[in-house]
């Protein structure tokens, strides 16, 4: 079981050196934040946003944690490299990868959490995708301030703005565009 349990963190581990690979695409950034990065800030605002609406953050926080963690085995993707469907199937195989070996209850719950969040089966899983959205707008307008293209980065406020539907998240979208 210890063994198992270091391969699940060194392989999550991967997402620490994971770049996000649209700012590279679509922007040119050189040294983008990584997967890891974004799960953070992910998680961070889940957590917060979770707590501010009423939600059981703990189930907020796993899935937020959980969100990216099979980008460690198949790397992050954009939009235009797989159909939804395929990512979506690779996704899911490199899940159930990654917590294939840990101990069942935990193997049940992860798993559980996991197919909730992409069937937004629920208020916290639907706030995480939302929050998902919302932190990538956040690091657009980071690079904005940093001197990056806005005009490159204006399909990553388009794309948010059609993800993001609580009120909270919505003002806080727009506030970053003023």
């Amino acid at each position: 079981m210890h063994e198992s349990i270091l391969q699940f963190l060194l392989k999550c581990g991967r997402l620490k050196s994971e770049a996000r690979r649209g700012w590279i695409r679509k922007v040119g950034i050189t040294k983008p934040e990584s997967v890891a990065d974004h799960s953070y800030r992910t998680a961070l605002m889940a957590m917060l946003f979770a707590e501010l609406k009423g939600l059981d953050v703990c189930r907020a926080l796993k899935m937020a944690i959980l969100h990216d963690l099979p980008e460690a085995i198949i790397g992050d993707a954009t939009p235009e490299e797989t159909s939804p469907r395929e990512r979506r199937k690779q996704k899911h195989w490199a899940m159930m990868n990654l917590i294939s070996k840990l101990p069942v209850s935990v193997r049940i719950e992860y798993g559980s959490l996991w197919n909730e969040l992409m069937k937004n089966q629920s208020d916290e899983a639907r706030l995480v995708s939302q929050v998902d959205k919302l932190e990538m707008a956040i690091q657009a307008s980071e690079y904005v301030q940093q001197g990056y293209n806005e005009s490159l980065l204006k399909e990553f406020f388009e794309t948010a703005h059609r993800a993001v539907k609580v009120d909270l998240l919505r003002k806080l979208l727009s506030l970053l565009e003023s």
